[in-house]
């Protein structure tokens, strides 16, 4: 741990809701029905996983007419819902109406065979089902008794579709951006271009104190943040967050002070361990308050068991959430440090992610919208996002349900790469 340095201090956290927010996997089976002057219907099922503004859906569609050569499905909501992204399948959304049309490799659906895709979407209120589903203008409706909610799917989503082609698609993102700022830098002592570099190590009692301090923004539970000696990256001391439950027993330790001292370009290193695997439902370990979008958060944690940025301002996640681009992200093995760099931009909104000193593309937004990965992050208004941080916060937030024990060490904020 770097020596002569403090830890922890006060934070403002974005007060999302007092109530917790619950994610929730839900599965629905709408029944088949034909169409007028239709011989033969169709069955959708519609799984869920929801989070507080954002949600991603599986449709599996059963052709229950004559074998077709190329699809096109259609739904709508009765809600705010908005597609934003959608994988084996090209999604577009019109006021509340939806389609979907086949990929060129899973246009061919034979009678009585299935056909699956998927999307990410947004919304704010209720998330309920869609109605009007149809598939090639062939009706299925009457919706179905909900099978059996968990806070979870029972198993997280495979790393790729399974109807997608044998061989990848053309515009399949590189294994790591050629923008990516700067080779790795040798790991070592605090760099010169450092704010500060935080081993925990005067710290004197198990309230951080310093630079940091406990916030349980909104609401508070059963979380804790205290510093200990009972495991530790390097030295004798690490921050150590018991997270708990749902959102209220969040908890994050904070420095409000110093992120003005690096910008525009914001470059944080440190060292995590942690005890359980990363769940299917979005949690946080990481936030920082952008003052530039109504003093909302830049989240790095976790969704369908892989690592993820989310830009709380209009619910984007990076890389998409779909199989393809979970798959382009990394997990975060338990009972091990781990070193997690990351890079954010406030003139051009780019952010790169190295994790143990090597970049990460589904972590990376380098100003090109590539397919799976940023292409939902740069969407809209997400092409002009340009954040101004005014704090960093290490903790816990799940918006579902699970615990998880975390310790984190060695943090350093700088205006240059870093290194592990």
């Amino acid at each position: 741990m770097y020596r002569n340095r403090a830890f922890l201090r006060s934070v403002r956290v974005l007060a999302v809701a007092a109530a917790a927010v619950l994610a929730m996997s839900a599965m629905f089976v709408l029944g088949s029905r034909p169409a007028e002057g239709a011989g033969t219907g169709c069955t959708v099922a519609y799984q869920v996983n929801q989070w507080n503004t954002g949600f991603t859906a599986d449709m599996t569609v059963t052709n229950g007419g004559p074998a077709v050569s190329a699809w096109t499905a259609t739904w709508s909501w009765t809600g705010n819902q908005q597609v934003t992204s959608g994988w084996n399948a090209q999604v577009s959304q019109s006021g509340q109406q939806v389609t979907a049309t086949n990929e060129p490799y899973n246009g061919s659906v034979a009678a009585g065979a299935t056909v699956a895709f998927g999307f990410q979407g947004t919304y704010s209120g209720t998330n309920s089902a869609p109605v009007n589903f149809a598939f090639n203008g062939v009706a299925c409706s009457g919706l179905g008794t909900p099978s059996s909610p968990s806070s979870t799917p029972s198993t997280p989503p495979s790393s790729s579709p399974s109807s997608s082609p044998s061989t990848s698609p053309s515009t399949s993102p590189s294994s790591s951006p050629s923008s990516s700022p700067s080779s790795s830098p040798s790991s070592g002592p605090c760099p010169a271009t450092a704010v500060f570099c935080d081993g925990l190590e005067n710290q004197s009692s198990t309230t951080p104190s310093g630079r940091w301090s406990i916030a349980t923004p909104s609401c508070s539970g059963t979380g804790t943040a205290a510093i200990t000696t009972a495991q530790a990256h390097a030295g004798l001391k690490s921050l150590e967050i018991d997270g708990r439950g749902t959102y209220c027993d969040h908890v994050f330790a904070s420095d409000t002070t110093d992120m003005a001292s690096a910008a525009p370009t914001w470059y944080v290193r440190f060292w995590i361990k942690h005890t359980a695997p990363l769940p299917t439902n979005h949690t946080t370990f990481l936030a920082l308050n952008d003052s530039a979008h109504g003093n909302t958060d830049l989240r790095l944690g976790a969704q369908n068991g892989a690592l993820m940025w989310n830009r709380q301002s209009d619910d984007a996640t990076l890389p998409d959430q779909s199989p393809n681009g979970v798959a382009q992200s990394v997990t975060l093995p338990t009972g091990a440090w781990e070193c997690l760099e990351f890079s954010v931009s406030g003139s051009n909104g780019q952010i790169h992610t190295w994790y143990n000193g090597s970049p990460v593309a589904g972590l990376t937004e380098d100003g090109v919208a590539t397919p799976d990965t940023d292409d939902q992050w740069l969407a809209g208004s997400g092409a002009s996002w340009r954040p101004q941080l005014t704090d960093l916060k290490l903790g816990w937030e799940n918006y579902s349900n699970g615990d998880d024990t975390l310790w984190f060490d060695d943090v350093v904020l700088s205006t240059s790469r870093i290194g592990c």
